[in-house]
């Protein structure tokens, strides 16, 4: 379960600011040529800047920690794919201010989920790419850690992709 940090208003207001400031360097575009298929890329590349950022930020997290996992390392650069939707528009960033402060309240957060299509992508992003992650012919290593890493209690890679997401 996130900590009480990870979900205070400060720290959603500071991350807010941070997507508005979010770059991306060359290298680190090489880094994601280098270590996905094109197919992985183009879920990298679809996302929106900020995305793109945090991706980087927990990829950068995990090898800081140790990780060699390649799995584990691919699924990192694009673990947030799933934001995107069927036309390939990515969220808009007010929409993801509002997710990610209704979550404080999980009845209306589910109620929204429902009514509000934004909303529901966000709810089910962790699904979503990881069926957009199977269409894109990844392997099921990958798939499976994408399908779970928001579960209430992960394991494996899901688990560890949980954790360095959790410290963005």
């Amino acid at each position: 379960m996130a900590n009480s940090t990870r979900m205070s208003l400060s720290y959603r207001l500071r991350q807010f600011r941070n997507a508005l400031q979010s770059q991306v360097a060359p290298a680190e575009y090489e880094l994601v040529a280098r270590l996905l298929t094109p197919a992985e890329q183009r879920l990298f590349l679809q996302m929106p800047l900020y995305d793109q950022r945090h991706c980087l930020d927990v990829y950068q997290t995990l090898v800081a920690a140790g990780e060699r996992d390649e799995f584990l390392l691919r699924a990192a650069l694009y673990h947030d794919c799933g934001k995107v939707d069927d036309n390939g528009r990515p969220m808009a960033l007010g929409w993801y201010v509002l997710a990610t402060i209704l979550k404080r309240w999980p009845a209306l957060y589910l109620i929204a989920a429902r009514f509000i299509p934004a909303i529901a992508i966000y709810a089910e992003h962790a699904a979503r790419g990881a069926r957009m992650a199977a269409a894109a012919g990844c392997p099921p290593e990958i798939v499976e850690t994408l399908r779970h890493y928001h579960d209430p209690h992960p394991q494996g890679r899901a688990a560890r992709l949980q954790w360095a997401d959790e410290q963005h």
